[in-house]
C-alpha cells in the first residue's frame, strides 16, 4: 500500500482540529459521558436511548468532517482515505466470512457466561450501554455499525492519510500515530481500555495497510461492536461514582 495525499490549507485545518479533539477532547468529553449514563441508568428509563442517539449525531458528525477534509483537497483521491476495493478481493472476502463466524460463536459463548452471572472479561465497564429493550438493542446495533464505519474511516484513513501527507511520516510511522491516538482514546474504560484499544487499533491498522482499503477493518470493527453491545448486563449496575471508567461503541 502506498499513500500520498495532497492536504490543501482548508483539509489541513479540519484534520487537524479534528485529530487535536480526538486526542484531547474525546477522552475527557466520553468519560463525562458515560459517566452520567451509569449514574442515570436505573432512574431514567431513556437515558441510553438519548445517550446512542447523541454518539450516533457525532459519529457521523466525524465522518462528516473527514469527507470535507477530502472535499477540500482537488488533488487527494477517494483511496487515500482507504475508500476503494481490497488488494484481493476473494481473500479479503474469505476471511470477513471466517471472521464473523468467529465473532458469532464468541458472542455465544460469552453471552452463556453472562447470563450464568460468570466474569466475561471487560463486560462490566461498559455494562451502563448494554441494551434491555427492544429499541435499545436496534439503537445499540446502529451505533456499533456507526462506529465501525466512522472510526475505521477517520482513525484509520483520515489520520494515517494526515501522518504521511502533512506530517511527512512514513506509512507505518503513521499507521502508529494512528494506533496512539485511537489507544487514548479508550482511556475512558481505563487502563485495560487503553490496552485494548491499542491492540484492536493496531490490528485494524495492519489490515488496512496490508489491503490497501478499509473494507475489512470496517468489518471485523463492525462485527465485534455487534457482539459486544448486544450482550446481556453480567449483574444490575447499582450505584456508580462520578470517576467509573466510561466506556461506549469502538
Amino acid at each position: 500500500m502506498t499513500v500520498s495525499p495532497d492536504f490543501s490549507a482548508a483539509s489541513t485545518a479540519v484534520t487537524a482540529a479534528l485529530g487535536a479533539y480526538l486526542l484531547l477532547g474525546e477522552p475527557w468529553l466520553g468519560r463525562r459521558l458515560y459517566g452520567s449514563l451509569a449514574r442515570r441508568r436505573d432512574t431514567e428509563p431513556r437515558a441510553l436511548v438519548g445517550y446512542f442517539t447523541f454518539v450516533l449525531v457525532f459519529w457521523w458528525l466525524f465522518a462528516a468532517l473527514a469527507l470535507l477534509a477530502l472535499l477540500l483537497s482537488p488533488a487527494m483521491a477517494a483511496s487515500d482515505l482507504g475508500i476503494a476495493a481490497p488488494a484481493s478481493p476473494v481473500s479479503t472476502a474469505v476471511v470477513i466470512v471466517a471472521v464473523v463466524a468467529v465473532t458469532v460463536v464468541s458472542g455465544r459463548k460469552m453471552r452463556a457466561l453472562a447470563e450464568d452471572g460468570r466474569n466475561v472479561p471487560g463486560l462490566a465497564s461498559i455494562r451502563a450501554m448494554l441494551p434491555r429493550t427492544a429499541q435499545e438493542r436496534r439503537l445499540a446495533i446502529a451505533v456499533a455499525v456507526t462506529d465501525g464505519i466512522c472510526a475505521e474511516l477517520v482513525y484509520r484513513g483520515l489520520l494515517i492519510a494526515f501522518g504521511a501527507g502533512v506530517l511527512g511520516l512514513n506509512l507505518y510511522a503513521a499507521a502508529a500515530l494512528s494506533v496512539l491516538v485511537y489507544a487514548v482514546a479508550g482511556c475512558y474504560q481505563g487502563r485495560s481500555g487503553v490496552i485494548a484499544f491499542a491492540v484492536v487499533g493496531a490490528l485494524l491498522a495492519g489490515l488496512y495497510v496490508s489491503t490497501g482499503s478499509l473494507l475489512l477493518p470496517v468489518a471485523i470493527h463492525v462485527a465485534l461492536s455487534v457482539r459486544d453491545l448486544t450482550l446481556p448486563e453480567p449483574e444490575p449496575i447499582g450505584s456508580v461514582p462520578a470517576y467509573a471508567p466510561a466506556a461506549k461503541g469502538s
